[in-house]
């Protein structure tokens, strides 16, 4: 007797019920087929699983890809304009060095060693940076050249500074010796005597005059000529009322016969500061200052001390 299957088919709708029967080979043929059916169905389903997954992998692999090549175009962007601001801050150590030879040049001011250039000993200036290479190609260069003009840079920045500073020093001497050197008239009046041989006012014979005689009227401001301190403040013989300012640097000048002194000994004074009053006291033949400059405690010319001399016509020599 051959074995049939049947297969009873519910509808929930309500219709009548179907009923299928075929032989147990012919249903092993179809069960058989169903179950490769299924498994080419969980085959299907999970290669499709799979591709969804490497698909969104793939998508944020490229995601990251392009935040990392972003990454990558910003370092490059940073990295020239760091190298290009290497060429400017270079640049601009170069100018600020020429014009510390400029200063020198005008002040007169020597450099202590002439052979270290800004970049040391026979130092030459590094070529600038190429910011316009292929980072990509030339990337690890470019960034051993920074790192090398780096520490060029630093160096010229050490010696740039000290020879900024040099030249600072230098001019605070020169302000200071200009400042303590004579330069201006100590009062407004007539030269009645210059510095040299004359015929003695007193004697008439021939004596060295070590000043230069100013007169002018009794009571005229007499002002220091530089800067410095008061050394003597009273009478000293036949100069009379004198003053003695030393100024430093080897550098005195004298006040004489005058008629009433302002300043006390050790007082400090500027260049133009009034300090006596001009008189006739000591051993003279009227109202007058007799001005002395020293250098190294010797009486020098005072005209080569004047810089206004005869200006505006308020100062004359006795012949004019």
């Amino acid at each position: 007797m051959q074995h049939k299957i049947t297969l009873i088919i519910f509808r929930n709708s309500g219709s009548k019920v179907n009923q299928v029967t075929f032989p147990k080979s012919s249903a092993i043929a179809v069960c058989t087929v169903l179950v490769l059916c299924l498994i080419g169905l969980v085959g299907i389903v999970s290669n499709y699983i799979l591709l969804r997954k490497d698909i969104a992998d793939s998508q944020a692999l490229r995601m990251n890809i392009a935040g990392q090549q972003q990454e990558i175009e910003t370092q490059h962007l940073q990295i020239q304009k760091f190298a290009d601001e290497i060429n400017l801050l270079k640049g601009k150590l170069i100018d600020l060095n020429q014009f510390e030879k400029k200063i020198r040049i005008i002040a007169n001011i020597e450099k202590a060693d002439d052979s270290e250039s800004l970049f040391g000993i026979g130092g030459s200036i590094p070529e600038d940076l190429d910011v316009d290479a292929s980072l990509e190609k030339k990337h690890d260069r470019l960034i051993r050249e920074m790192h090398d003009q780096i520490d060029s840079l630093e160096y010229a920045s050490k010696i740039q500074s000290e020879g900024l500073e040099s030249v600072l020093h230098k001019l605070e001497e020169k302000r200071n010796l200009l400042a303590s050197t004579p330069s201006i008239l100590p009062t407004f009046g007539i030269i009645s005597s210059g510095f040299g041989y004359r015929a003695s006012p007193f004697t008439g014979k021939r004596e060295m005059h070590k000043g230069l005689d100013i007169a002018t009227s009794k009571g005229s401001p007499i002002v220091a000529t530089a800067d410095g301190i008061i050394a003597f403040a009273g009478s000293k013989g036949l100069l009379g009322n004198t003053v003695l300012i030393d100024h430093g640097h080897g550098i005195s000048t004298r006040y004489a016969h005058c008629y009433k002194i302002l300043k006390n000994r050790g007082d400090i004074v500027k260049r133009g500061d009034i300090i006596a009053r001009v008189g006739n006291t000591g051993r003279s033949t009227g109202p007058h200052l007799h001005y002395e400059v020293r250098v190294n405690n010797i009486q020098v010319n005072p005209e080569r001390y004047i810089l206004d001399l005869y200006a505006g016509g308020s100062m004359k020599p006795a012949d004019s």
